[in-house]
């Protein structure tokens, strides 16, 4: 679909056209038009799939014809950490080029007194978007520094990692600051029990959009090593003597095990850092900004950089642990062989987390190849996780949770853009006068 058949405002589509935005991902071409209608929706996909910008096109369309109040908060996009509230912020300020009235402003913790104090000053002078971590918006809540009581959009990104992070008591105060007339609008990758009840608290008659996890791209050589739990250490740094590493992330199951292996790696004196919660937000900036410069040639990790932080040079992507599902194996994976790319993907298969494993191999529907534990460091154990995909219709299943009818899209729209496909921009001047002449560097009339 392309986005000029969506009823989205002029200056977005502009803000498209500048960055050559043509075609529409599923989840956005089927999430648009409800959330167009002013309807509550549920969108299941996984990450990469453009849910960001399937929330932030319809809201800033809305925003950009001056119907909502100019001194009140008109939206909150929550989300699980910093990063992604940093990025969401980031596409926003490319989305909302063409709309320089409509201000916004990234709510999170980690940072110093200044930082506070300028988040406070901008919630209070009225900043349209308000993109948060739940506990720092529950910090200016419960100081009287911001008011939702206006609000029309309430958006909860990546909804199922701030459960795993234990947001849920803090999401649902948060929704009681919400007026009672607003609309709500949920993305998950995932669609545990828990989302399902969070979802019938908190959205009403909601559309509901589900798109299957997809299998891994086929430019990743999935591989993995069976191994003993203490063995995986000198299999990584025998990896890393036969080949050098370069843009590495390796995954682990807990901010401990992330932290010493790290350790481990460094004395071992490879290039690399340790990316957890417990950094203070300068420190993570700082790990990050290294990683991406190409500083840093490895980064050990928890599941905190693997949904929604983009890394697209991404060479190997070493699971120290196996994921809990095939979900997180797929979002773990695919931070390689990304754009067109290939690249590669070893896992580290312990006895326990075998069975785990071979659901990841069921889903897949093939079995993974199979590496040799480097001779200098003896044998591993048996493998019993005979591959059984062959035998049953499981290996073909979309995994747990991701099962169901697709949700009805929404028809029509309030037809206030009549631009379409092909048709010219509305101001051939440069980018800055054009700006200049729409707003005249003011907001819109509203209705108070």
């Amino acid at each position: 679909m392309d986005f000029y058949d969506l009823n989205l405002s002029d200056p977005v589509l502009d803000a498209l056209d500048d960055m050559n935005f043509r075609e529409t991902t599923p989840i956005q071409g089927q999430a648009i038009p409800p959330i167009l209608e002013g309807q509550d929706v549920l969108g299941v996909a996984q990450t990469g799939t453009g849910k960001t910008a399937a929330y932030l096109l319809p809201v800033l369309s809305e925003l950009s014809y001056g119907d909502y109040p100019a001194d009140a908060i008109n939206c909150v996009i929550m989300s699980p950490t910093r990063e992604l509230a940093q990025q969401i912020d980031q596409a926003l300020q490319g989305f909302s080029y063409h709309l320089p009235y409509i201000s916004s402003v990234a709510v999170y913790g980690g940072n110093d007194g200044i930082r506070y104090e300028q988040e406070k000053r901008s919630m209070q002078q009225g900043a349209d978007i308000v993109i948060a971590t739940p506990g720092r918006l529950i910090s200016h809540l419960s100081l009287g520094n911001i008011d939702l009581s206006r609000v029309s959009f309430f958006i909860l990104d990546e909804a199922d990692r701030m459960l795993d992070m234990g947001f849920s008591d803090d999401i649902l105060q948060i929704a009681k600051y919400l007026p009672p007339k607003h609309q709500t609008i949920m993305f998950s990758a995932t669609m545990p029990e828990k989302i399902r009840q969070l979802a019938k608290t908190l959205l009403h008659n909601p559309t509901e959009i589900r798109l299957a996890v997809s299998r891994p791209a086929d430019k990743i050589h999935q591989m993995a090593c069976i191994c003993y739990e203490a063995q995986k250490v000198d299999i990584i740094k025998e990896l890393f003597k036969a080949q050098k590493p370069e843009r590495v992330i390796i995954f682990t199951g807990s901010k401990v095990k992330a932290k010493d292996l790290a350790i481990s790696l460094a004395r071992a004196k490879f290039n690399c850092r340790a990316m957890h919660s417990d950094l203070s937000q300068q420190e993570r900036d700082e790990v990050m900004y290294l990683f991406r410069s190409s500083q840093t040639d490895i980064l050990v990790a928890t599941d905190i950089v693997a949904r929604g932080i983009d890394i697209d040079d991404i060479t190997l992507v070493i699971n120290f642990d196996v994921p809990h599902d095939a979900e997180d194996y797929v979002h773990r994976i695919g931070r390689t062989a990304r754009a067109g790319a290939g690249g590669s993907a070893i896992t580290l298969v312990s006895e326990k987390d075998q069975p785990k494993f071979m659901d990841i191999e069921r889903f897949l529907g093939r079995e993974v190849e199979k590496m040799a534990i480097p001779a200098s460091l003896g044998k591993g154990p048996e493998y019993d996780g005979k591959f059984r995909g062959s035998k049953s219709s499981r290996g073909n299943r979309a995994p747990k949770g991701t099962r169901g009818k697709k949700g009805k899209m929404g028809q029509g729209g309030h037809g206030k853009s009549h631009r379409r496909k092909g048709d010219q921009p509305r101001n051939t001047q440069p980018v800055e006068t054009q700006k200049k002449d729409r707003s005249n560097g003011q907001r819109p009339d509203r209705k108070a």
